[in-house]
């Protein structure tokens, strides 16, 4: 499998034991994490032609994916 890219370790490499620990101890961010995840795969499998997709598609895969980011990093703060 290849590395897919914005991996939330990657996003916050110095918040990966306080990702890992928010997983476990809060829902909300458990499923914002999962839905971020989910969504950064489909990005992905979009960009390297896995699941071809059309442009816009992609684009607003991308503002979601933020979306979350911004969320999440409120979390991490």
């Amino acid at each position: 499998m290849s590395h897919t890219p914005h991996e939330l370790t990657s996003e916050f490499p110095d918040h990966t034991d306080r990702i890992h620990t928010l997983r476990l101890e809060n829902a909300h961010f458990a499923k914002l994490s999962d839905q971020y995840h989910s969504i950064n795969r489909e990005i992905h499998r979009g960009e390297t032609n896995i699941e071809p997709m059309d442009d816009l598609h992609l684009e607003d895969l991308k503002k979601q994916r933020l979306a979350l980011l911004d969320e999440i990093t409120e979390f991490l703060n």
